[in-house]
């Protein structure tokens, strides 16, 4: 059973999916993601989708660690009941710090919640099946580009066995960590650097506002 690692919900206990049909992201791969994040100061009042929720372990750690709202996708209906009843669970546990924040759990397809929703966010988590081809991941990633704020990261979770997806001329991924089998790919929008001219074909082209670091661990 996974829990919330820290923030106004720390220790609470979350529910699992029942059978096979998801993967559960670690609670120590969930650790150093989230203490990287907040390196960054990227949870403090950020607009946070979680587009492949499974339990919610994500999306739920991102609302304790004060999210200003966090939406929570999956297209499973026995993973969307588990993730609403974390979600009542965090924001239980967080009495009055909830009430600046927002949650939102509906079934839907990634692809297709993201074509219609506005946005912006400032964090996505990308954690879809290991079974997943790269080339759909690139076409969400693709249609998540326009509604990214500025200074926004989408977090990618791939299986190691994988090749790392191709990002496109539009995002850039600046840091990797692998966790065993799980790599996890910090993905930013691509941004001329200050003072320079996009059409300047002498600016450099790759511009982050994150270390560009990579790590492997056991």
């Amino acid at each position: 059973m996974s829990r919330i690692i820290a923030g106004a919900a720390g220790g609470v206990r979350l529910a699992s999916v029942p059978g096979d049909n998801t993967r559960p992201t670690t609670d120590r791969v969930k650790e150093s993601l989230f203490s990287k994040l907040e390196s960054y100061d990227l949870l403090r009042d950020a607009r946070v989708l979680d587009a492949f929720g499974g339990s919610g372990a994500l999306g739920c750690e991102a609302l304790s660690r004060g999210a200003a709202s966090v939406t929570l996708l999956d297209t499973y209906p026995k993973a969307v009941a588990v993730i609403r009843r974390n979600v009542e669970a965090v924001q239980k546990a967080m009495g009055r710090n909830a009430a600046g924040s927002a949650a939102r759990v509906q079934q839907s397809q990634a692809l297709s919640y993201v074509q219609t929703a506005s946005g912006p966010w400032d964090l996505v988590f990308v954690d879809p099946p290991y079974a997943m081809p790269n080339e759909q991941v690139r076409e969400l990633m693709r249609a998540l580009t326009p509604k990214l704020a500025p200074g926004a990261v989408v977090v990618v979770e791939r299986s190691s066995r994988d090749a790392e997806p191709e990002w496109g001329g539009e995002l850039h991924c600046f840091s990797t960590r692998q966790h065993g089998e799980t790599v996890l790919y910090y993905v930013e929008p691509e941004e001329p650097a200050d003072g320079d001219d996009p059409a300047d074909d002498s600016a450099d082209e790759t511009t982050s506002h994150h270390f560009d670091t990579a790590e492997v661990t056991a």
